[in-house]
């Protein structure tokens, strides 16, 4: 069973880094955005490169994220478990915290050394006004280094959470080389709509805000081979 999640993330994409592996759309905003393997690798080194070069932190140092599905939630987690950190689920004390703009509330019940805000806007637009408090993740990331070496062990959590996506992947019924379309309602959870691809070698069309009547015509238009919703 594999244990390290970035060795998994560099597995998937290894045969063809150009190929789109994520894309992304919000029905609410018409956004689209594609990711290939390499794009989305390009951003987790950046944020692995901004928790251990610019943040000092170490493997098993524990990160919150308020963050729903998309596609920069997906490179802020994988970043974080390529720097080896803990992903806690319930609120407590973290070493740094990423929230989505419009729950940096939560943040109260996560006391935190670092706190990072995303607008989650088109075009990784940078936020209008940062709350007190918080710096702008995508104006912060956008410096770092485009390269990271992950540790060759995984994170303490990776076992666990790898484990969880396998047995996700095949309850959903995913398989190597599927196209998935993703109702990011139906499927917040990463293990679903982020781990459990990676695992399988698919490729995911995540949508948030979804439409569903434009459902039908958008696996036809990405050729997705799975609808999971």
């Amino acid at each position: 069973m594999a244990d390290n999640i970035a060795r998994v993330f560099a597995a998937a994409i290894a045969a063809d880094p150009a190929r789109p592996l994520l894309t992304w759309y919000d029905d609410a905003t018409g956004e689209r955005t594609e990711l290939s393997g390499a794009t989305l690798a390009n951003w987790v080194a950046k944020t692995a490169n901004l928790l251990v070069d610019e943040l000092a932190l170490s493997p098993g140092d524990p990160a919150g994220v308020l963050l729903p599905p998309h596609w920069q939630t997906a490179a802020v987690l994988l970043g974080c478990w390529s720097a080896g950190l803990t992903v806690r689920d319930e609120p407590g004390a973290v070493d740094v915290l990423f929230a989505a703009a419009d729950r940096v509330a939560e943040g109260d019940a996560w006391p935190a050394g670092d706190r990072y805000a995303l607008a989650l806007a088109p075009f990784a637009a940078p936020l209008r006004e940062v709350p007190a408090g918080y710096a702008d993740y995508v104006v912060e990331v956008r410096t770092q280094g485009d390269h990271f070496a992950p540790s060759t062990q995984g994170g303490p959590a990776d076992a666990d959470l790898l484990a969880e996506a396998d047995a996700r992947a095949t309850t959903l019924g995913i398989s190597p080389g599927d196209r998935l379309l993703v109702d990011a309602a139906v499927h917040p959870d990463p293990r679903d709509w982020l781990l459990a691809p990676l695992l399988r070698g698919a490729t995911v069309v995540l949508t948030g805000n979804a439409d569903r009547s434009r459902l039908p015509t958008r696996a036809d238009t990405e050729r997705t081979t799975r609808t999971l919703t």
